[in-house]
């Protein structure tokens, strides 16, 4: 995955700040040429006056280039894990962003706003931009990276035919899956952290997560925003062992 941009820094810690995800991501061309790899993108110096914000998490152009490295992090992550266990890998057919409502159709079911999802019948993940933008701007790169995460998540769950009773169940493991692929991709040196975003990170733990008093077993249920994170903390400490991937 070529990062050819400046540098910026990844907003990772043991929790994640994401938002409800739903959905799955696309893949960029494989470097199989025996290039070496690209390096990790890394942390620049806070050096931005005050007021501004410091990680430049306030452009197009950035939001458009995170979702192109965390989309090819995660595909080149599940390519390796595929390779390992014998299996072929297919990466997602493409990342569509949208702007209305409707826009764009997941089995002939319009997509809404304030959301992101991955569609099995096409093989896409489409989010709202805009939606997506301000939690990026809010939040930081950890958004981008954990929404990627967790719909790339659910792009494998579907490519090796799990499918869970429950909606809650699915999207727990989908949480694991993202923070296996995070975390193992830290320890690699492909991603590196910034240790100094963990209260950034924080600031966005109050919108994971169902609402207070959601049942469990309701069709869509995601999870409490403490069942989540603790399902990603899982995955990113202990890799997909706690994730039960087969």
């Amino acid at each position: 995955m070529p990062v050819t941009r400046r540098p910026r820094p990844l907003l990772l810690a043991f929790v994640t700040a994401a938002l409800v995800a739903l959905g799955c991501v696309s893949a960029p061309a494989d470097d199989d040429a025996g290039r070496p790899a690209p390096p990790a993108p890394t942390a620049k110096q806070r050096t931005t006056p005050a007021g501004e914000d410091p990680d430049g998490t306030d452009t197009p152009e950035e939001f458009a280039a995170d979702i192109g490295d965390a989309t090819g992090v995660a595909q080149e992550y599940w390519k390796a894990g595929f390779a390992d266990s014998g299996l072929d890998f297919r990466p997602v057919a493409r990342v569509i962003p949208y702007e209305r409502e409707g826009e764009v159709e997941c089995g002939g079911q319009p997509l809404g706003l304030n959301n992101a999802a991955y569609c099995s019948d096409g093989d896409f993940i489409a989010y709202d931009v805009n939606w997506a933008f301000a939690a990026f701007q809010q939040i930081g790169d950890a958004f981008i990276f954990y929404l990627l995460g967790h719909e790339y998540a659910h792009a494998i769950q579907n490519r090796l035919g799990i499918q869970h009773e429950l909606s809650i169940d699915q999207e727990l493991q989908a949480d694991c899956m993202a923070g296996a692929y995070i975390g193992d991709t830290e320890r690699k040196g492909r991603l590196k952290l910034d240790d100094g975003d963990l209260d950034e990170l924080a600031a966005g733990l109050e919108a994971v997560g169902d609402d207070p008093g959601q049942p469990w077993f309701a069709e869509g249920a995601h999870g409490s925003a403490e069942q989540r994170t603790r399902a990603f903390d899982r995955g990113y400490k202990q890799s997909l062992k706690p994730c039960d991937v087969s």
